[in-house]
């Protein structure tokens, strides 16, 4: 890698920004490009595969020579709003899998550091927790609450963000409500699409690591295959 383009691959991790670097293998020109950009339509969808699949692939140009497609991604991370007893087995299943995980409650009975080893802690509001974190499109929210006063400040915010993947725990009806609630408050239809609930895919899980497994499950469906994530009932706590 030239030296001017490693200052601008550490400006851009510096500044979580999410970017290819494409080398063309016979010339030796390297090229930085964001989501959206590329010489070409077939580019331009490599860039995309490429950052979601967080692993470099082989092109070739409309000259074809060959081209070398690394991602350059911030760190991915899940925030969970909400350290209730889910929270426990998810966090440490999300870790396990890569993320760096951040349990957002400002409850401190619940958001005791010896429920969650390893794990950041954050014991502000939820809504002030999220700005703070300031949420990037390697971010996925999921609220455990199943109290509006909890969890709606943390959609608020989730919905208004880049986000690749905003859950909420709880029943069909107790879904619709916050809904309802959150329609009231300016969110339109296809923001709410963006919600997940109740989150998790239907596998029929019951126990916390069970549906643990259901949500990491479909924020991995999420991150790696976006096209397929559907929201489906899992269980009706």
């Amino acid at each position: 890698m030239k030296r001017e383009t490693l200052g601008r691959v550490l400006d851009c991790i510096e500044a979580k920004r999410r970017v290819v670097l494409v080398s063309d293998l016979d010339s030796g020109e390297e090229r930085l490009l964001e989501p959206g950009e590329g010489k070409d339509e077939t580019e331009r969808v490599n860039v995309e595969t490429v950052l979601r699949l967080d692993r470099p692939i082989l092109g070739e140009s409309e000259r074809g020579t060959r081209l070398f497609y690394q991602p350059v991604n911030p760190p991915i991370r899940m925030i969970l709003v909400g350290a209730v007893h889910i929270a426990q087995p998810l966090s440490a299943m999300a870790a396990l899998a890569g993320y760096e995980v951040i349990v957002v409650d400002p409850r401190s009975r619940f958001a005791a550091a010896e429920r969650f080893r390893g794990v950041q802690l954050v014991d502000q509001w939820p809504d002030e927790a999220l700005l703070a974190l300031e949420l990037d499109a390697r971010c996925a929210v999921v609220t455990l609450t199943h109290d509006p006063k909890l969890d709606e400040p943390a959609l608020r915010i989730a919905l208004r963000s880049e986000a690749f993947f905003i859950g909420c725990l709880g029943s069909k009806k107790t879904h619709a409500s916050r809904l309802g609630r959150l329609a009231k408050l300016g969110f339109n239809d296809q923001e709410l699409q963006r919600l997940h609930g109740p989150v998790g895919l239907p596998i029929g899980s019951q126990s916390p690591a069970e549906i643990a497994i259901s949500v990491l499950a479909q924020v991995t469906q999420a991150l790696r295959r976006p096209s397929a994530v559907a929201s489906h009932p899992t269980h009706a706590s």
